[in-house]
């Protein structure tokens, strides 16, 4: 019988929009693993530590350099039953850390349906068959474009950024603005469906601009940006300043160049995250992230619908003909996190602000348990899980156990913790230290509101 506690060795892997050298979360969490051969070089981009069995890059057990993919595949108790019937021989959820110091694309990820049509038609840029809806949980602070903006902040930037309005094209601007004065408050089916129709037009005349227009339009809305400043877009919204608004058009046209990226940040909410705070983004929802590190969960897939800010392959009639057009103020896309009831924590006398926080989106494959320890002693003990999980540490040090299993944990260990088994952390550290832990875990027969 497998021992249900395994430290896992986690690959980075390196794309351009990655933070470079030490300043990236993913490359000191997956240098922490002492057989690693990786040397962190200061000038090479470090974007994403994957913790998983997706064969694309599954992690290994550090003790015998098998594949967390092969150990649950031979032992499907590791996993559970009731969670290898549902989901297969592996592990449902895609864990992440992810270190962003240049925008990723404007994006989406297909619903299952589509994931399963576009993987038969392209296997090549979409791999996967599978949906994959995804959480993120800022580490440090973070910046990102998540769901489209309220209609009204978008008419306001359709009528005060020329150059948007230009690409837009007068005709479908002006109707985009006339339907949304018109339906007000209204909240109606008919009415929302009449404003997410509008939506898609003007964003997809947006798209379909060509690249000549498009570059044309950016030589004027960077230079609007470097004279208004704070009176940029109009002075912007509430949500978004126009001084903001101009730094983020001149920083990420000084990453991409001429994009239709930059225009379709005026479509999307601009998002601020401190760590701890979280977004949830469904299948079909467009998004980027623009900076920061983040945890990130996922369903297993690796299938992504561009449109911007990539040199990679874009879809830009799937992604616009997928989305959800779904609408609303960034407070609304925002996650709120509840006490985690299915763990005891013993506090130090000095370390009452230990906590555990439990992210619990509306889907089946996922949540993810944020425990803070704090002060040395305090301890964290989670209960039986009729599922699998995996656990790293972000912070400070600490002891992990597991029945009679006891290992060491700090700063970028990583573990995978078998179905059925207590898991018990202990902080080590001064007074005001901070031992931190993200568990993504499944469970298919849940007792914990969905988690």
């Amino acid at each position: 019988m497998q021992v249900p506690l395994i430290r896992l060795q986690c690959g980075v892997n390196s794309y351009d929009w990655g933070k470079k050298g030490q300043s990236s979360a993913a490359a000191r969490f997956a240098a922490a693993t002492p057989s690693s051969d990786l040397t962190i070089q200061d000038d090479r981009p470090y974007a994403e530590l994957w913790m998983g069995t997706h064969p694309s890059n599954p992690s290994k057990d550090l003790t015998t350099g098998r594949t967390l993919l092969d150990l649950v595949e031979d032992n499907q108790a590791l996993l559970a039953h009731s969670v290898a019937a549902r989901y297969g021989k592996r592990l449902p959820f895609l864990f992440k850390v992810l270190s962003v110091n240049k925008a990723l694309s404007i994006q989406a990820h297909p619903n299952k349906k589509l994931a399963e049509q576009l993987h038969a038609r392209d296997p090549k840029n979409y791999p996967d068959d599978n949906h994959k809806p995804e959480m993120a949980i800022a580490i440090t602070p973070f910046e990102g474009l998540c769901g489209f903006r309220p209609l009204a902040e978008i008419a306001h930037f359709l009528d005060t950024v020329p150059a948007l309005r230009q690409l837009v094209g007068d005709a479908a601007a002006t109707e985009f603005s006339n339907i949304v004065k018109a339906s007000g408050d209204d909240a109606s089916e008919e009415t929302t469906a009449a404003n997410k129709k509008v939506l898609q037009k003007a964003f997809a005349s947006l798209m379909s601009s060509s690249e000549a227009e498009m570059s044309a339009a950016c030589d004027t809305l960077v230079k609007d940006a470097a004279s208004a400043r704070s009176d940029f877009a109009g002075g912007g919204i509430s949500s978004t300043s126009g001084s903001t608004l101009a730094e983020l058009v001149e920083r990420l046209h000084g990453q991409f160049g001429p994009d239709y990226g930059l225009f379709v940040l005026f479509f999307l909410n601009f998002v601020t995250l401190e760590p701890g705070e979280a977004l949830f983004l469904r299948a079909d929802d467009i998004h980027a992230y623009v900076s920061g590190d983040i945890i990130e969960c996922m369903a297993s897939s690796d299938n992504v619908v561009r449109a911007g800010f990539t040199p990679k392959f874009k879809d830009v009639d799937t992604l616009v003909s997928m989305l959800t057009y779904n609408y609303a103020p960034i407070d609304e896309q925002k996650m709120d996190p509840a006490d985690y009831p299915y763990v005891t924590l013993n506090r130090a006398a000095y370390s009452s602000g230990s906590s555990a926080l439990l992210y619990d989106p509306p889907i089946e494959e996922f949540s993810v348990v944020r425990a803070v320890l704090r002060g040395d002693g305090a301890k964290a003990t989670f209960d039986p899980l009729d599922g699998p999980s995996i656990m790293i540490c972000t912070a400070g040090k600490g002891k992990i156990s597991v029945g009679p299993t006891v290992q060491e944990i700090k700063e970028g260990y990583v573990y995978f913790v078998g179905a059925t088994a207590e898991c018990v952390l202990e902080s080590e550290g001064g007074a005001d230290d901070e031992f931190i832990t993200f568990k993504a875990f499944c469970e298919v027969e849940d007792h914990s509101n969905g988690a």
